[in-house]
């Protein structure tokens, strides 16, 4: 008797040990910067596999609303988030103190989709005097640099009379514009490109150019901060550094990009569907959340399995990637100056990986 006891009091203690550890995880809100959807696998096997709870952090996971990802963060209505690195570095540039984390993408799946009918064959070439649907929000900066690029004016800019390329600005979906209205949308390889196709403009009828086989490569999502969380002391109370937890936070979102990757059915079936937003489905007779969903995880494997991924830096930020990005956005205007060596620090992701960003090859 007195054996099951003992047994009885230690599982008492574990429990109650365990609900302890609970109550002390440490709360974290990421800012995603869109929709729930594959584009965020990693996160959310993150958090259903348990690797936050396994760093300590209780992660919550904010869909996009009607703010950008930067100005949430900035706002302090999260501690971290996700965007783009054209969208971090304006940003830098007109004063908010945004620090870059974390690469998850290693290439860009920008996109512009054509009809084959409509002639275009060399984007520089042939751009001129159509209409592009762009996105708003900091989300149209690799459009910009590649009409720059082209020495192009477009309509985006005001000091352009008679702009070369007019600019069409539309809510994400391509329906909206396509064809009738732009003879190029704006289109991410994980996403949009499958909605042309649900339309009836498969790769039949399409061509699709990658921005990054034509020099513009800006890099998209990565996890960012601002410098008031990494300088913080003592975060949220927790006894932690603001800094800590971001490595925390790096090192569990890289474990469930990784898990995410390698099982990429699973992760659809399991850990995506159930948190899907608005733009699951798909389109036309894609418009099968299952269906765009894994078409969406396998495009997203390739832009995570790339450049430093595949060199086991996963989540890396390559300095020569970064300065690239820099010297396009300089040199198309879209950035005056170089930015401060502070809007990138590989400490907390030194932390997370045990490697150190001067090691790297």
């Amino acid at each position: 008797m007195r054996k099951w006891t003992v047994v009885l009091a230690v599982l008492v203690m574990g429990l109650a040990s365990l609900g302890m550890a609970q109550q002390n995880l440490v709360k974290v809100n990421l800012q995603l910067k869109w929709f729930p959807q594959a584009q965020f696998a990693g996160f959310f096997v993150a958090k259903e596999r348990g690797f936050f709870r396994a760093q300590g952090l209780d992660v919550t996971l904010l869909p996009a609303g009607d703010q950008s990802p930067i100005q949430v963060v900035q706002s302090g209505a999260a501690d971290f988030g996700t965007t783009w690195i054209a969208d971090l570095l304006v940003a830098r540039e007109r004063g908010i103190p945004v620090v870059h984390l974390a690469q998850i993408f290693q290439r860009s799946g920008f996109t512009l989709v054509a009809l084959k009918s409509t002639g275009v064959k060399d984007l520089c070439k042939d751009l001129k005097g159509k209409s592009v649907g762009v996105w708003p929000s900091g989300n149209e900066y690799p459009a910009v640099a590649l009409f720059r690029k082209c020495g192009l004016t477009s309509s985006l800019d005001p000091r352009a009379a008679n702009p070369d390329v007019k600019a069409v600005s539309y809510p994400f979906d391509p329906s909206l514009v396509f064809p009738d209205k732009v003879q190029l949308v704006s289109a991410m390889t994980y996403n949009e490109v499958n909605q042309i196709a649900g339309l009836g403009y498969d790769e039949s009828k399409v061509d699709v150019f990658k921005l990054a086989d034509e020099g513009i490569n800006l890099l998209e999502d990565l996890i960012f901060t601002t410098e008031r969380v990494l300088n913080d002391r003592n975060f949220k109370g927790s006894g932690l550094t603001g800094r800590q937890v971001a490595a925390r936070l790096i090192k569990a979102s890289l474990q469930g990009w990784d898990w995410a990757v390698k099982n990429q059915a699973e992760t659809v079936e399991k850990y995506v569907l159930p948190f899907c937003g608005n733009t699951c489905k798909g389109s036309g007779t894609r418009a099968d959340a299952k269906g765009h969903q894994t078409w969406q995880m396998a495009e997203i494997a390739k832009l995570y399995n790339a450049g430093a991924t595949t060199k086991g830096w996963a989540g890396f930020l390559v300095p020569a990637d970064f300065q690239a990005s820099v010297k396009l956005l300089r040199d198309q205007g879209i950035l005056t100056k170089d930015p401060p060596r502070q809007v990138v620090d590989y400490g907390p992701w030194e932390e997370a990986t045990g490697k150190k960003a001067t090691d790297y090859k």
